[in-house]
């Protein structure tokens, strides 16, 4: 039987080329770079603004508001598995984008208004919104190139610099704007860091709306799927979702979370084998070696999201933020250090990978899989060093550990999550590559959900100290390295699943 996913490569249409890829890429780098602006705005501030809103600043706090950024996290990549299915065979890719910028927008101006239940609202919407967004841009990249055009990596790791520019931004903007309007220099003011998020995210929309003329069709509806009908159906099912979404975010939890996301899981495996089993072995290996890797996936994130959790307590209470002249660095600013190391980086990891792979000597997704978890790893190995052996007289450890955290991190996240992106569209069957970006996103899912569950344990039911920090930043570190060299160790195996693709 013919390979069909790999016997004729698809063909991309003759986009213009700027810097040596197509226009369009840059087009939706910007896209996803106000997008990103938007999510990260509220990522380093949420867990902040509910302790400090509804608990008056009380660490006993920092459990409960854990467990909601870990549930709002699991959920916002879930909701990427039924946005790629949507995407896919209903409404096609653009209108997805467009539909759920929209209601994202609506979601983070609720968020302005300081009550529990509106604030559950506000998260409600912001996840169906970018379930319907998230996985369709990225898989719309992928449609720029033909499935064996070697700038493929290359075009990912360019879209994911964008997706860190507006996530560098975000908090330095709305950080400063956190700490400048405000009545007390004490306090900060989360509102506005909510309706900076807003107008983002409607900048993004309009980028899109304006320039997907220069798709050349590229995400437009396939046959039969033209119908504007088709778009209003999917608009009332997405506000139908909104009080379920609350209802786990309220109700169930990052607890009960677990069982949904195992469920959802099994469905997106079991969807793509029966469909891989439609072509050939070949085929339904990719598949296997693809769901394989997602498992690590889901060990990366599950520490990699402490950035917006226990990170950010052990920021704001355990570290030394006095500069010169008695200046305080913002806790906000912290949560730039990432994007900031991926923009310098990224270029740099992009070059060695290029030159590798004209060597020959390029390592394989799951080993680039494999050395991201140990570098992720390592970042904590830096924090556990310093609340062992640099805590000063005032119980405070020095600024540049937490930095440096972020910064072997982010070696780590280059190692895996643009790879992690492209490998969905080179493994996953041609007629559920959005769905497969979906699963991807469930891996994402969750990881975010056991972070959550992790923050929690970290922080007790007091807060956090110095202890609870050590022990719980201790158990990151063991379970990074020691599943980075399983991944290593499986890898040649691995390598046979995928038939060839690099």
């Amino acid at each position: 039987m013919t390979d069909t996913s790999t016997a004729a490569p698809n063909a991309a249409p003759d986009f213009p080329q700027l810097l040596g890829h197509p226009r369009p890429l840059w087009m939706l780098f910007m896209t996803e770079f106000w997008e990103r602006f938007a999510y990260y705005s509220v990522s380093w501030a949420l867990v902040l603004y509910i302790v400090a809103q509804f608990f008056h600043g009380d660490p006993a706090g920092q459990a409960w508001a854990a467990g909601i950024y870990g549930a709002y996290t699991a959920l916002i990549y879930a909701a990427s598995i039924f946005g790629g299915f949507l995407a896919d065979r209903v409404i096609g890719y653009q209108r997805s984008i467009l539909l759920g910028a929209g209601v994202m927008a609506a979601g983070l101006f609720t968020l302005l208004v300081p009550s529990k239940p509106l604030m559950m609202l506000g998260l409600a919407l912001v996840i169906a919104g970018d379930g319907l967004f998230k996985p369709n841009i990225s898989t719309m990249v992928g449609q720029l190139y033909g499935r064996d055009d070697p700038r493929r990596d290359r075009g990912f790791t360019l879209f994911y610099m964008g997706i860190n520019a507006g996530a560098f931004v975000a908090p330095l903007l709305t950080g400063w704007m956190a700490g400048h309007f405000t009545d007390s220099p004490m306090q900060q003011n989360y509102r506005v860091v909510f309706g900076a998020a807003g107008v983002g995210m409607l900048l993004s929309m309009l980028w899109f709306w304006f320039g997907r003329r220069s798709l050349k069709g590229v995400g437009r509806p396939l046959a039969g799927m033209e119908g504007r009908g088709r778009v209003l159906w999917v608009l009332v099912g997405t506000v139908l979702a909104v009080p379920l979404i609350y209802a786990m975010l309220a109700y169930v939890g990052a607890d009960g979370l677990q069982w949904l996301l195992g469920l959802l899981f099994v469905g997106v495996a079991a969807a793509l084998i029966v469909e891989a089993l439609r072509h050939d072995r070949v085929q339904l290996h990719r598949v296997i070696a693809m769901l394989i890797v997602f498992v690590f996936s889901v060990l990366f994130w599950t520490f990699y999201f402490q950035f917006g959790t226990s990170l950010n307590f052990l920021a704001e209470n355990w570290v030394d933020r006095q500069m010169f002249g008695g200046w305080t660095f913002p806790v906000g600013w912290f949560q730039s250090v990432t994007p900031l190391a991926i923009l310098v980086f990224a270029p740099l990891v992009t070059l060695v990978w290029s030159a590798l792979g004209r060597r020959n000597a390029e390592p394989s997704i799951p080993r680039k899989f494999g050395f991201g978890l140990i570098f992720n790893g390592l970042g904590f190995v830096v924090l556990v060093y310093a609340l062992k052996d640099l805590l000063g007289p005032t119980g405070l450890i020095p600024f540049w550990p937490l930095v440096l955290c972020y910064v072997m991190q982010t070696l780590g996240e280059l190692c895996l999550s643009p790879i992690g992106l492209s490998m969905v569209t080179k493994l996953a069957p041609p007629r559920l590559v959005g769905l497969a970006m979906g699963g991807w996103f469930l891996s994402l899912a969750a990881g975010g959900d056991f972070s959550g569950l992790v923050a929690g344990s970290i922080s007790g039911e007091h807060g956090m100290t110095v202890a609870s920090a050590l022990s719980g930043f201790s158990f990151c570190f063991w379970a990074l390295v020691g599943s980075g060299v399983l991944l290593l160790a499986i890898s040649p195996l691995i390598n046979r699943l995928m038939h060839g693709v690099k």
